[in-house]
């Protein structure tokens, strides 16, 4: 397909038709990047976090989820109110 490069703004940009992101699952994010001589539009990986709460929960029901430094209070905080 061969489309337009187009002026938006202070940037340049292309439409791409509905249809071809649907296609490849694209929706409100896309991963762009250079490869070679050509720009590659990709799906995100998983966000950065995903599947911790999954994995806390293990740690937790195996026993696994102690502190590595324990809690320590400062001398004055048994005067706080609070």
């Amino acid at each position: 397909m061969l489309t337009t490069i187009r002026r938006l703004g202070n940037s340049q940009g292309i439409l791409i038709p509905k249809p071809l992101l649907q296609q490849v699952g694209l929706e409100d994010k896309a991963e762009l990047r250079v490869e070679g001589d050509a720009l590659v539009l990709r799906r995100p990986k998983d966000g950065s976090r995903t599947g911790w709460a999954e994995a806390a929960k293990k740690l937790a029901s195996g026993g696994d989820d102690a502190l590595v430094m324990p809690e320590f209070g400062n001398e004055e905080d048994a005067e706080l109110q609070w």
